[in-house]
């Protein structure tokens, strides 16, 4: 346990980090080498990568028709079900999310406009491993169909066989993904991102991943031909808020199920009472002991954080401190206080809402910024598939009303071509037989 009032500036720093890479600087050069390889041999570097870490005997990145369709018909019925009815209600929500356009005079024949339109390529990046999740599959490609992307493609890691998860396969189909490519990590990144091939360029990159995807995405989104990214969404993280009337037997659960995602995950605990400390503390070890994936979780509830604070207030201070993925609410007038609670990707108020439900089938997306970045970025939304733009359009009277106006700025910049630009069109207009074109 720790106690926060007792903890100096620098120590309550260091109660907050996130576990962190025992070498930084060597995971940056190892997926800077990943992303060279891929950009100067395509194909053949991501073959090389994939063969390593995942399947030897891999001869096409490229998943056949035949075998996505042999795999999608393998998925239980009620396995299927369950993805339809999370499917309905992701894209529900998603739909709710289109933007309007704006078309407003902001001044006398100044006609201004912001419009929407879909990217035209995406490329999502499913993990795989120890957990394949189809529910990520729903996550990312139910906006790219409703947002109405024309590409859609999917890169996921294969077994040792050289297949998919069958849940991702069936998932796929039912969003409308139209390729699947057989690779994961840095490499499927890479090759998204500047195209191989095989993998068509894509625009922007989506999708979680390990800190070989993070660090990969964050660097191909440096560079001009590369791709732009999502977000920076890396190893999972759950705080859960609670006081002392909070269910130890729910906290524990919430806190073990982000766990389970991977070593690196990290759970936090940030309470007023010692009591239910202890308590989930007793009860993280009964269920720890139930679970399938209770060797990865134990790993990770090593990085667990157990803070004591003088109260609620100081609670949700060290809350919006940590800006966590996803964050529990298990206090006493919850929504009361949901205005106190400033950076968090998702939110799960009260006890009956277990970060599962936004995982899987709430509607909401679990793509969602780690790391602390929730301080500045958002979830996944519908517009993050889609580019905004502008229009303006002048009218004669618009530019002779507006122009004055323009010049003034351009020359007080010293911009006399921008100034320029606009005096050829005012003195056309007080000579009118010197052009020859229609005036409105």
């Amino acid at each position: 346990m720790i106690n926060w009032s007792s903890l100096s500036a620098n120590e309550q720093q260091a109660a907050l980090a996130r576990p962190a890479n025992a070498d930084a600087a060597g995971l940056s050069a190892t997926v800077a080498n990943i992303v060279e390889a891929v950009k100067a041999r395509g194909d053949e570097a991501i073959l090389e990568y994939t063969r390593k870490f995942d399947c030897p005997t891999l001869q096409n990145l490229v998943l056949s028709d035949s075998d996505w369709d042999k795999l999608a018909a393998q998925v239980d019925e009620s396995v299927k079900q369950a993805l339809i009815e999370a499917y309905d209600n992701i894209k529900a929500f998603h739909s709710a999310q289109m933007p309007d356009s704006v078309v407003m005079d902001t001044t006398q024949g100044v006609v201004c406009e912001q419009h929407y339109t879909a990217l035209e390529s995406v490329g999502l990046y499913v993990p795989g491993g120890t957990a394949p999740l189809p529910s990520t599959v729903l996550m990312l490609g139910i906006p790219a169909t409703v947002a109405g992307c024309p590409r859609r493609i999917l890169c996921t890691p294969p077994n040792n066989s050289g297949l998919i998860a069958p849940e991702i396969a069936y998932a796929a189909k039912l969003c409308g993904v139209q390729k699947i490519f057989l690779c994961g990590g840095a490499q499927a990144i890479a090759g998204m991102a500047y195209g191989t091939q095989s993998i068509p360029k894509a625009d922007k990159l989506f999708g979680p991943g390990n800190s070989f995807v993070t660090e990969a995405k964050q660097q191909v989104s440096q560079t001009p031909e590369g791709a732009a990214i999502d977000m920076p969404a890396g190893p999972s993280e759950v705080l859960v808020l609670a006081d002392e009337n909070a269910n130890p037997v729910f906290v524990a659960a919430d806190l073990l199920s982000q766990a389970e995602h991977g070593h690196d995950s990290q759970a936090v605990l940030v309470t007023n009472s010692s009591a239910l400390i202890g308590a989930v503390k007793r009860e993280v070890d009964n269920q720890l002991a139930k679970l399938a994936r209770a060797e990865i979780t134990a790993k990770a509830m090593q990085h667990a954080r157990y803070i004591l604070t003088d109260s609620v207030a100081k609670a949700i201070d060290v809350s919006n401190r940590y800006a966590p993925e996803h964050l529990i609410v298990q206090l006493d007038d919850a929504v009361a206080l949901l205005p106190s609670i400033k950076n968090a990707g998702s939110i799960f108020v009260g006890p009956w809402s277990p970060e599962s439900a936004g995982d899987y089938a709430s509607g909401t997306n679990h793509v969602l910024p780690t790391y602390g970045y929730s301080k500045n970025h958002s979830s996944l939304g519908l517009v993050d598939f889609m580019r905004r733009y502008t229009v303006q359009t002048l009218s004669q009277t618009g530019i002779r009303y507006l122009g004055p106006t323009i010049m003034t700025l351009a020359k007080s910049e010293g911009l006399t071509a921008h100034e320029n630009a606009v005096k050829v069109r005012l003195d056309a207009l007080d000579n009118k037989d010197s052009w020859s074109g229609k005036y409105d």
